[in-house]
Formats: C-alpha cells, structure tokens, sequence
C-alpha cells in the first residue's frame, strides 16, 4: 500500500545501506516529501557543516501521493544544506522519477559520505546497489541518462542526474531528469558532485494498493475537471508558462538590464505565440492532464536541429529580458544548454545580468572576461557566457561562485547591483510595484524566490469574495485582505497562506499547478485530504494539512536560524526601495518598495507565524506543533 514505502540511509564513503519502516507518527506529523525531508535534515545534517563535505546530508523524496490515483503526482522533492546560500537547499521537480521510486519500494532516501570514486546509485524492487560511473563522469545530462538505460539494458529506467557543472561544482548546479525536469534552485546538484554521486537511477514494478480505489478514482476525476476546467489551465495547455512574460511585460514586472528597466520592448519574438515555429507538441509529467511544456526543435545556428524541451517563463526572463535579448533562437539554446549542463536557469540568467552592469559600469573589463564584450543583447556573449560558467572558465569561475561570493571576488562596488535575497538571485520578475510579491521573495526559506510563498492571484485585483473564501480559511483568519495589488495590507497573510499551501503540495507530492498558485479555484487543504484518505487511508482534516505544513515550513526555518541566519537576511535589497520603476502601465510605472510600510508588514508576518520580533518561533509554537525536539538544534 501507498504507506509501506521505506526509508534509505545510505552512506557513500563506506558503501553501507540501512533500509528502515517509515514510521507512522512520521506520517501523521509530516506526511511525506519536502516536509519530512525537513525534520531529516535537521536530524542528520550536523550545525555548520561543510555544503559540498561529506557531512552535508542529501535528502531525495517523493510525497505520499506521488505515484496513486491523485492527478499530477509526479513531484520529486531534493534537500540539504545549500552551498549557494549555506542556508537551506530545497528543490522540486516533475517528470517520472519520483513515481518509479515509489514503485521500487522507497519515498526517503538519506544520503551521506563521498564516494572515493563516481557512482550511480540503482534502485530495484527494495534493494539498492552502489555502481561505477567512472565511464559517465563528464557526460551531460542527456548522455547521463541513455548511458544508464544502456548499461541497465532497460529503457524504462527513470535516472535523475547531474551534468558538467554539477561535476563542477558550480554553485547553482541543479539536479535533473528527463530533458527539462530540474530541481533547480539553491545548488543542489553541486552536492551531488561533491559527494562523487554522478546519478540515481531507478526501476520498480511495485503496485502501490489503493486503500478505496474506485472512490479515489472518481474523486480524481473531479479534481482534473476542477483544474482543467480553469482558464489558467487551458491556457497552459496551449502555450505553457512562457504565456505569463506577455502578461508581465506589457505591465512593466519584469526586470531588464538586471535591475535598470522592468519591461522589455519590442520582444515579439520571445513572446509565447512565436514557439510555434519551433514546437512540435507539448507534453507532461506522469499523471497530468495540463501538459504544459514544449517540445522543440531549433532552428538556426550551430545548434540546428537539437531536440530540446521548454522553454519555461523563466528562461525568457534569463535569457532575454534580463541581458537584453530579443532573440527566441537564444532563448531556446540558453534553455537548451542550461538543461544539458545543468544548472539553474534563474541563477544563471541573473549573474549574466549582473556581470553585464557591472561591464558597462566599468567594473569588469574586456581584461577581466578575456575579450568577451558583455553587451546588453549579445546573443554571442550569453551563449558564451553559459558555457564558461558551467566549465567555470575565465570570468565564468567567478560567476559560478553565485552572488556573494563573486562579488567579494569582483569588489565591494559591484554588491550594490547584486539582485538576491539570503545570497540567492531572484528571476526576471520585478517587485517594486507589488508588495506582497516583494515580502514573499524577502521571506523565503530558501532565498530569493517565487514558488516558496507568491500570491500570484494578488495579481488579478479579484473580487473580495473570493480572496475572502481562499485566504481566511483553514484557521478562521480575521484579519485584514485586500485585493489591489498595490495595497501592503493584508498581504502578509497572503504570502503566510501560499507558503503553507505550497509545502503542503509539495509533501504529498502534486504539482504547484494543481493548487492555489495561478487559479483561486485550483485544488487546496480540503482537497488534499481528501486524496490521502482515498489513496491511503489516513484521516486528516483539512485543518490538520495546515498544521503539518505549518510544521514543515517552521522546520524549514529552524534550520536556517541554525545555520546563522537572522531577521536582517528577510530583507530585499536596496534597489528595491531607492530605484522607482522607468516603464510599464501606469499601475507599475514609478513604483518602489516603502521601507516602513515594508518593515510593517515584515512584523505582522512574523505575528501571523507564531514567530517573535527577530523572526525565532516561539516555545509555545513549537510545543504545539510537536517539534520541539529541533529547538535545541536551533
């Protein structure tokens, strides 16, 4: 049944593998995936230890739903200690990887130790095996992956893996599987690199029983009609993510020549209608209905006819609006490439953005890059610029480093044009006009960041009603809402309620499309209980999903307190508040971020978390939600 998958401690320097019962109170006070991986990593990951040393703990997950009757479970859940932050690492990621896992017999695996020489870890069928990978070092991501199919002599293998510049240790390295599904953010595939683990490749013919089957099925059927019935979701069937830069952009939200501009111009070729020329179909992750990424062919140049999939709204803002380009040629071999090396698209396009102000602010010369000219819209030299940094060559060693680091590296001048939260870069999206959006990218637990706790339907100015009906409940909150998004109060609230609802997603494993992310009607708390209860067993209220998320998201913080941080890293940098906007609507255009108003509404953040004025959860908080054994760890 979907309960009797199992945990992994696996020590890499030794070779030993534990197999243990994943305890029920376990279950009932995290449920699975991002949650439990953040008791985990306090558990086993020692205070102050080494990022990319033997003693950082890499944690891989799938949630509890992952891989039954429940729409788009599909979610694979990566952690452990940062080494672009050396804060919390936390990445999620689609495609088939998490589901085969379950299959062959595992939600948890505990990763320890440095492997003295590559190796891959295959899992089959409960057991799991150490195997060279001394003849895949060096491959990228793609190469990886059929490497793996080959020697298994099974193409139905699931492989998640790191390219070249996780070998490398860039910092921003992500972990992948399939030909875009990354779990990009914070570093992890460094780690991954670190402790020589080149890939985890697994095969599982598993059933997971269905504790009511044909009543999670006919459930299910009414969750998918929920979600594709919503204009969001048609849309994303049609053009996916990359829709969102058109809506962005004409309003002035999208950040341009790093942080000068918040709208690019005359970008029609990087809109989403001009995939066409290059799509050949969208596809999806085990079990979605949405379908929302492309597949493509490029076109031009020396990278004519590569198969490639995306582009996701992040890579328009990456590789275009970011460095100034206009080209969906460089669009789609920037996403192309990210993908192959692996590496955070975000992070990527932002310290190409940054090194490109600070080159025409004179701070990096032709000297410092070894003649590469980092001119705003240089299809050339962000091509160029990918590949140095993922083969840490020249100027792209630096940036490799990630924010702060490099610009200790470059000199004290050049912080002052770094756009980070914590020491990681936010994406292409501008915050200055919107302050719950702004909050939630100071706050995150993981750094600058869009999918930890934005309210991205503080957008649409929707009818009180309806903000009412989603963000003052499970817990009858009374406060105040408002739904411009202009407004700064209410939106404390917001940004607290998204950040539960999307660790709650992500501990039963559904994609963050499936829940209130870019529709009110999508699925929340009362549905994922639901879910658990007709695919397992187990009864939670919907009450009881936001208590186990608010536990899992205050494990997160406890680990970053931990680790240093303090209420100074939930700020935003001084851009935000000194430089108003240049362009957009009228609604965007002349905007900053009020530095009191902000601080307010930092402290009313706190109020609502149960945490105290320098942002430390209480002893009650902890006491109530049963965890304070991690109290003494922070």
């Amino acid at each position: 049944m979907a309960l009797n998958r199992k945990i992994a401690y696996i020590d890499l320097s030794t070779g030993d593998v534990k197999i243990e019962a994943i305890p029920l109170e376990w279950r009932r006070k995290f449920i699975g995936g991002r949650g439990l991986d953040a008791y985990l990593l306090n558990k086993h990951c020692p205070p102050g230890a080494d990022p990319l040393g033997p003693d950082n703990v890499l944690l891989i997950s799938a949630g509890l739903l992952v891989g039954t009757m429940a729409s788009a479970s599909a979610r694979t859940h990566v952690m452990a200690k940062s080494p672009l932050t050396n804060l919390l690492g936390s990445a999620n990621m689609g495609g088939f990887f998490a589901p085969e896992m379950r299959w062959a017999g595992f939600d948890h695996l505990v990763i320890r130790g440095r492997a003295e020489k590559p190796v891959y870890l295959y899992i089959h069928n409960g057991a799991i095996e150490l195997r060279s990978a001394e003849n895949i070092w060096g491959s990228g991501v793609y190469d990886t992956q059929d490497l793996i199919r080959r020697e298994l002599d099974d193409p139905e293998t699931q492989v998640l893996c790191i390219g070249q510049a996780g070998e490398n240790r860039v910092r921003f390295a992500c972990v992948m599987t399939g030909r875009k599904n990354a779990a990009g953010r914070t570093g992890l595939g460094a780690v991954m690199g670190s402790k020589n683990l080149k890939a985890v490749a697994c095969r599982g013919t598993m059933s997971i029983a269905i504790k009511f089957p044909e009543e999670a099925l006919e459930y299910n059927k009414q969750i998918i009609d929920q979600v594709i019935s919503t204009k969001v979701s048609q849309i994303m069937q049609r053009w996916g993510t990359g829709f969102i830069f058109g809506v962005t952009n004409t309003t002035g939200l999208v950040r341009t020549r790093n942080f000068q501009y918040n709208q690019l111009p005359n970008s029609e070729d990087i809109e989403c209608e001009n995939l066409d020329k290059y799509s050949i179909g969208l596809d999806g992750c085990f079990g979605c209905q949405v379908h929302c990424r492309h597949r493509y062919i490029i076109k031009e140049g020396p990278y004519a006819g590569t198969y490639a999939q995306g582009p996701e709204y992040t890579s328009q803002g990456a590789f275009g609006a970011e460095v100034g380009c206009r080209s969906m040629n460089t669009v789609l071999v920037g996403n192309h490439l990210v993908n192959d090396y692996g590496m955070d698209t975000l992070e990527v396009g932002s310290m190409m953005a940054w090194a490109m102000e600070l080159y025409e602010k004179g701070l990096i010369t032709d000297k410092d890059t070894d003649g590469l000219k980092l001119e705003w819209g240089s299809d050339e030299a962000v091509i160029e610029l990918v590949k140095r940094i993922a083969f840490r060559q020249n100027i792209g060693d630096i940036l490799a480093e990630g924010p702060l680091p490099a610009a200790k590296r470059i000199g004290p001048e050049s912080l002052k044009y770094l756009i980070h939260v914590k020491g990681m870069s936010n994406l292409h999206s501008d915050e200055r006009a919107t302050p719950a959006l702004a909050l939630n990218i100071a706050v995150s637990s993981r750094g600058s960041d869009h999918l930890r706790g934005r309210p991205a339907i503080d957008l649409y100015n929707l009818p009180m009603k309806v903000l009412d009906k989603v963000y003052r409940n499970p817990d009858g909150y009374d406060g105040p809402l408002t739904n411009s998004y202009s407004e700064y109060e209410g939106k404390p609230r917001m940004v607290m309620w998204q950040e539960l609802v999307y660790m709650a997603v992500d501990c039963v494993g559904i994609c963050k499309y499936h829940t209130v992310f870019l529709s009110p009607n999508h699925p929340q708390f009362k549905e994922f209980a639901r879910l658990i209860y007709l695919n397992t067993g187990l009864e939670f209220s919907e009450k009881d999903i936001w208590d186990v998320a608010n536990r899992g998201y205050t494990a997160e913080r406890l680990f970053n307190l931990r680790e240093g941080m303090t209420r100074k890293d939930d700020w935003l940098p001084d851009r935000y508040f000194d430089e108003p906007t240049k362009l957009g609507l009228p609604v965007a255009r002349g905007k900053c971020i009020d530095r009191e108003k902000f601080r307010t509404m930092l402290d009313e953040y706190y109020r609502l978390h149960a945490w105290d004025a320098n942002g430390v959860p209480t002893a009650e908080l902890l006491e109530r939600l049963q965890i304070s054994d991690l109290m003494t760890a922070a």
